[in-house]
């Protein structure tokens, strides 16, 4: 049946589909009223632009449109919000009930990787999962700002407390140092409280480190990590990058030089590097999650540089096998915890490798291969730091962007030097054995980057001008051994 005959037999009188009507008639006259460009030249031209709130249409927020307004972000002392922690405790029992179901214990220890999309996109839903993990609950007023925290009782709660350890991003950190310093306090509170340890990790945790290292209780509960202040890098990415590592205890050194600076009530940026080694040691798994499909874990090098590096140091420092997990609230209704494979592949099917997404990048042309060339970087810095990429994911980006003559055709015509990259980093997989490539591939390998290399000899002799073949990072030779002489201090 047509739509027209479906909307032709709906009797639009109705309470229920009047209300329906009204809706759409509403959001369809604040779409239309969406000024983008006339406020960017208002905003140019130094003029008034009115105010509305940003977030993602995408999880309900039509209150974002019209867009085009001169947008603000949220209030952070309402963080989490109620519903968001509803959200945020339903990530954290699936997760304990996926890693109950595989190991047959709780985790005492799960590392996190805390992103300031998780505050900005959905309301605090990863930061209400740290809190319940801990057996905390937020206390609201009657105006929905955050007024600090409960305890809940472990009679209320039916399970141990656990641990966290986690990698706040640079930008939660610069912009919602009160959200910060809540966790950091109620990890304080939750390892003073007289409960057997057992029951409560994150007080297990705390005495071991206090009788090992003779260290002082303030120091034994830091738990929230990130890089020096004023600074946003993992530093993991640009070792993957610089191809400078041999073995996983090089990426984990790294990830402990750079991110070894603790934040919280009354430390904000101090070096703790040992701290951080020995809060590692206790990871069981590590996590992230996904808020919307307009961004996936191979959207940025932070993504791997931070959760794959804070995986590579525990499991180098623990000594064991570190699960890894990653959340989906993209439908807040449905939560789900899954494997970090599992995640690798359904976003490597549904964009990476789509024929749709693959046609859609290409239309851009240079701009196009060197987005895609950057996504493959970053699924090469997955299995660089925690080998959950699987062989077909590589032999198929191989028959996809390498093989097949259109499109490395359009690589040749548009961007070859995002080509060479791909191949160069699928050489450099291959060579390190973290990748076995299927026969066809390997046969194919090594004569087609040899080809690439043909065309780009060929075209840079043709290049008159300013020239510039792609987006790089340049790492000296002098600026690694300056890392490892830094390393060698802080870690030893």
């Amino acid at each position: 049946m047509r739509v027209e005959e479906i909307l032709s037999q709906i009797d639009w009188e109705a309470p229920i589909w009047r209300e329906i009507k009204r809706r759409i008639l509403d959001l369809n006259y604040r779409i239309e009223a969406s000024k983008e460009i006339e406020a960017l030249l208002k905003g140019l031209d130094g003029r008034y632009i009115l105010p509305g709130p940003s977030g993602l249409i995408t999880r309900g927020r039509d209150d974002v449109l019209p867009t085009g307004r001169n947008f603000y972000s949220l209030d952070p002392y309402r963080v989490p919000t109620q519903t968001a922690y509803e959200v945020g405790k339903r990530l954290a029992e699936k997760l304990i009930e996926k890693y109950l179901l595989e190991e047959g214990r709780y985790p005492e220890n799960v590392a996190i990787f805390w992103m300031a999309n998780d505050i900005m996109w959905a309301d605090g839903e990863g930061m209400a999962q740290i809190m319940y993990l801990l057996g905390v609950k937020p206390k609201w007023l009657s105006n929905g700002r955050i007024k600090g925290f409960e305890i809940i009782p472990l009679r209320e709660l039916k399970r141990p407390r656990i641990d966290v350890s986690i990698r706040v991003s640079g930008i939660t950190r610069d912009n919602f140092p009160m959200c910060v310093e809540l966790i950091d306090e109620a990890v304080q509170v939750v390892a003073s409280l007289a409960e057997p340890e057992e029951m409560n990790f994150v007080r297990k945790h705390t005495l071991e480190m206090m009788d090992q290292n003779g260290g002082d209780l303030r120091s034994a509960t830091l738990r929230i990590f990130c890089s020096m202040p004023g600074t946003y890098q993992a530093g993991t990415q640009l070792a993957v990058y610089a191809s400078a590592w041999k073995t996983e205890k090089d990426l984990a050194e790294v990830f402990l030089y750079w991110n070894g600076y603790a934040y919280g009530k009354g430390i904000w940026g101090e070096a703790k590097h040992k701290e951080l080694a020995n809060i590692l040691k206790t990871v069981d798994l590590t996590y992230n999650k996904v808020v919307s499909d307009e961004y996936d874990l191979f959207g940025c090098c932070c993504y791997f540089g931070t959760h794959g590096g804070m995986t590579a140091s525990a499991k180098y420092l623990s000594g064991k096998f570190v699960k890894t997990y990653y959340g989906d609230t993209r439908n807040p209704n449905h939560v789900e915890v899954r494997d970090l494979a599992d995640e690798i592949r359904r976003v490597v099917r549904t964009k990476l490798l789509n024929p749709k997404w693959i046609e859609g990048m290409k239309r851009h042309g240079y701009k196009g291969a060197g987005d895609i060339s950057k996504k493959i970087g970053r699924i090469y810095g997955w299995e660089a730091t925690t080998q959950e990429v699987d062989d077909w994911i590589f032999d198929d980006i191989a028959r996809t962007f390498l093989i097949n003559e259109e499109n490395k055709r359009f690589f040749q015509e548009n961007n070859p030097w995002a080509l060479e990259e791909i191949a160069r980093r699928l050489l450099e997989a291959w060579g390190r054995g973290l990748w076995s490539p299927a026969a066809d591939v390997r046969e194919n390998l090594k004569k087609i980057y040899l080809e690439i290399e043909g065309w780009l000899e060929e075209t840079v002799g043709e290049i008159k001008g300013d020239f510039q073949g792609g987006s790089i990072d340049v790492v000296t030779v002098e600026e690694i051994e300056f890392w490892k002489s830094k390393m060698q201090e802080v870690l030893k």
